[in-house]
Protein backbone atom coordinates (compact mmCIF):
# COMPACT_ATOMS: atom_id res chain seq x y z
CA UNK A 1 0.00 0.00 0.00
CA UNK A 2 3.16 2.54 1.04
CA UNK A 3 4.63 1.88 -2.60
CA UNK A 4 1.33 2.73 -4.07
CA UNK A 5 1.15 5.81 -2.52
CA UNK A 6 4.60 7.10 -3.36
CA UNK A 7 3.99 5.72 -6.90
CA UNK A 8 1.22 8.08 -7.32
CA UNK A 9 2.95 11.00 -5.25
CA UNK A 10 5.87 10.50 -7.31
CA UNK A 11 3.93 10.11 -10.68
CA UNK A 12 2.01 13.74 -10.09
CA UNK A 13 5.25 15.33 -9.28
CA UNK A 14 6.81 14.40 -12.53
CA UNK A 15 3.45 14.78 -14.42
CA UNK A 16 3.46 18.80 -13.19
CA UNK A 17 7.44 19.38 -13.79
CA UNK A 18 6.58 17.80 -17.57
CA UNK A 19 4.16 19.97 -18.16
CA UNK A 20 5.88 23.06 -16.77
CA UNK A 21 8.68 22.21 -19.03
CA UNK A 22 6.24 22.31 -21.75
CA UNK A 23 4.63 25.26 -20.73
CA UNK A 24 7.73 27.46 -20.57
CA UNK A 25 9.38 25.34 -23.72
CA UNK A 26 6.31 26.73 -25.91
CA UNK A 27 6.45 30.00 -24.31
CA UNK A 28 2.89 29.91 -23.26
CA UNK A 29 1.26 32.32 -20.76
CA UNK A 30 -1.16 30.60 -18.15
CA UNK A 31 -5.10 31.18 -19.01
CA UNK A 32 -6.70 33.29 -16.48
CA UNK A 33 -10.18 33.42 -16.31
CA UNK A 34 -12.17 36.73 -15.92
CA UNK A 35 -15.01 36.86 -13.28
CA UNK A 36 -18.64 36.49 -14.58
CA UNK A 37 -20.64 39.23 -13.97
CA UNK A 38 -20.02 42.98 -13.32
CA UNK A 39 -18.83 43.84 -9.78
CA UNK A 40 -21.28 46.74 -9.91
CA UNK A 41 -23.95 44.46 -9.52
CA UNK A 42 -22.70 42.76 -6.46
CA UNK A 43 -25.35 43.30 -3.80
CA UNK A 44 -23.71 41.50 -1.37
CA UNK A 45 -25.56 38.65 -0.80
CA UNK A 46 -23.24 36.23 -2.87
CA UNK A 47 -20.04 35.44 -1.16
CA UNK A 48 -18.52 34.33 -4.66
CA UNK A 49 -19.30 37.40 -6.03
CA UNK A 50 -17.36 39.84 -3.80
CA UNK A 51 -14.33 37.51 -3.53
CA UNK A 52 -14.35 37.91 -7.50
CA UNK A 53 -14.69 41.57 -7.15
CA UNK A 54 -11.76 41.96 -4.66
CA UNK A 55 -9.90 39.46 -6.74
CA UNK A 56 -10.57 41.71 -9.84
CA UNK A 57 -9.62 44.81 -7.52
CA UNK A 58 -6.63 43.56 -6.34
CA UNK A 59 -4.81 43.33 -9.70
CA UNK A 60 -5.81 46.99 -10.68
CA UNK A 61 -4.43 50.19 -9.47
CA UNK A 62 -5.63 51.15 -6.02
CA UNK A 63 -8.66 53.48 -6.18
CA UNK A 64 -8.23 56.46 -4.40
CA UNK A 65 -11.56 58.57 -3.35
CA UNK A 66 -9.37 61.82 -2.61
CA UNK A 67 -8.79 60.00 0.90
CA UNK A 68 -4.78 59.67 0.81
CA UNK A 69 -4.57 61.25 4.01
CA UNK A 70 -6.34 57.96 5.38
CA UNK A 71 -3.08 56.19 4.30
CA UNK A 72 -1.46 57.33 7.66
CA UNK A 73 -3.42 54.53 9.47
CA UNK A 74 -2.46 51.58 7.46
CA UNK A 75 -2.34 48.98 10.24
CA UNK A 76 -4.74 50.30 12.93
CA UNK A 77 -6.86 47.91 14.50
CA UNK A 78 -10.47 49.28 14.42
CA UNK A 79 -10.73 49.73 17.60
CA UNK A 80 -7.74 51.99 18.00
CA UNK A 81 -9.23 55.64 16.10
CA UNK A 82 -9.98 58.46 18.28
CA UNK A 83 -12.86 60.58 17.58
CA UNK A 84 -10.82 62.84 15.72
CA UNK A 85 -9.90 60.23 13.49
CA UNK A 86 -13.06 58.71 12.74
CA UNK A 87 -14.38 61.67 12.09
CA UNK A 88 -12.01 61.92 9.31
CA UNK A 89 -13.41 58.59 7.82
CA UNK A 90 -16.32 59.75 8.15
CA UNK A 91 -16.50 62.70 6.25
CA UNK A 92 -14.95 60.69 3.24
CA UNK A 93 -17.72 58.39 3.53
CA UNK A 94 -20.82 60.84 3.61
CA UNK A 95 -19.01 63.14 0.70
CA UNK A 96 -19.22 59.70 -1.45
CA UNK A 97 -22.35 58.20 -3.97
CA UNK A 98 -24.22 54.92 -2.69
CA UNK A 99 -22.23 53.48 -5.59
CA UNK A 100 -19.06 54.44 -4.82
CA UNK A 101 -19.10 53.10 -1.04
CA UNK A 102 -18.37 49.14 -1.67
CA UNK A 103 -15.41 50.71 -3.93
CA UNK A 104 -13.96 52.87 -0.97
CA UNK A 105 -14.11 49.89 1.48
CA UNK A 106 -11.97 47.68 -1.10
CA UNK A 107 -9.79 50.30 -1.31
CA UNK A 108 -8.98 50.57 1.99
CA UNK A 109 -8.96 46.92 2.56
CA UNK A 110 -6.43 47.01 -0.10
CA UNK A 111 -4.76 49.59 1.56
CA UNK A 112 -4.34 47.94 4.92
CA UNK A 113 -6.69 50.06 6.55
CA UNK A 114 -9.08 48.97 8.74
CA UNK A 115 -12.60 51.07 9.03
CA UNK A 116 -13.07 52.12 12.13
CA UNK A 117 -15.53 50.69 14.74
CA UNK A 118 -17.42 53.81 15.02
CA UNK A 119 -18.06 54.30 11.42
CA UNK A 120 -19.16 50.65 10.36
CA UNK A 121 -22.77 50.81 10.96
CA UNK A 122 -23.38 53.77 9.17
CA UNK A 123 -21.12 52.22 6.19
CA UNK A 124 -23.00 48.78 6.40
CA UNK A 125 -26.18 51.28 6.16
CA UNK A 126 -24.88 52.87 2.82
CA UNK A 127 -23.63 49.48 1.38
CA UNK A 128 -27.25 48.16 0.91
Amino acid sequence: MLYLILSLVFLGIFAGILGYISQRRHGEEPVVQAPLGDCATCDGGSASCEQECMMEAATKPIEYFEDEELDAYRGRPSDSFTEEETEQFAEVLETLRRDEVKAWNRSLILRGINMPDGIKDEYIELAK
